[in-house]
């Protein structure tokens, strides 16, 4: 009896963390910028896939430096950017793997910079001065979970740290994985308009591409 109390307490518990993420999420479905913290973003993040991570057998390892300053943003569009990116981290890696999430301050630069690190199937070099055109994809479509394959993802995900300020990098190398790494600036954003994706399909490719060895 005992024993079965403390799988319904448990169950109860996590239910309860789930319910209060979707809430926060809810509660940040707003269109203006304001002072957020990443390490509850990921978290809130965290708590959303840990079933799915489990699923398709993820080891996640979280490595947040502590007292990092807040970022000015709209705390649902990134929660988006960083859900997109834990998702396709998973789909490279088909028969399980190890992720690496780790958020730190570069005091030099004033930047915040998080990073989303997969040990999969990376892009090949050809690709990879393509993956954040609108519709193009390197997946051949959605898999057993519904997800993937329409080639929005990124594009958005660029989209919306260009209207944060901020910038998105990619380093990859085919059969050692992927890194994608969210720079912000830690300085007020005056404007809250970003440029639109239709916009940024025709802009300039400023943000950083890069191949490891």
């Amino acid at each position: 009896r005992d024993r079965s109390f403390e799988k319904i307490l448990m169950a109860s518990q996590k239910a309860a963390k789930i319910t209060n993420s979707v809430l926060g999420m809810a509660r940040n479905r707003r269109d203006d910028f304001e002072p957020t913290d990443l390490a509850v973003v990921i978290d809130h993040s965290m708590i959303l896939l840990e079933r799915e991570l489990q699923k398709y057998r993820i080891e996640v390892e979280i490595d947040i430096e502590p007292d990092l300053p807040h970022v000015n943003a709209i705390g649902n569009q990134l929660q988006q950017v960083v859900f997109n990116l834990i998702i396709n981290a998973r789909q490279a890696m088909l028969d399980g793997g190890r992720l690496i999430i780790r958020l730190t301050h570069d005091t030099t630069k004033k930047t915040v910079e998080l990073s989303v690190r997969d040990f999969g199937s990376g892009i090949p070099q050809s690709k990879l001065n393509r993956i954040f055109d609108p519709y193009f994809t390197t997946k051949t479509g959605p898999d057993d979970s519904g997800r993937g394959g329409t080639g929005v993802g990124l594009s958005t995900c660029r989209c919306i740290m260009e209207s944060h300020g901020g910038r998105i990098r990619v380093e990859s190398s085919v059969g050692k994985g992927t890194c994608f790494t969210l720079i912000f600036p830690i300085q007020p954003i005056k404007s809250a308009v970003g440029p639109t994706l239709p916009e940024l399909a025709h802009s300039s490719d400023d943000y950083l591409r890069e191949t490891t060895p």
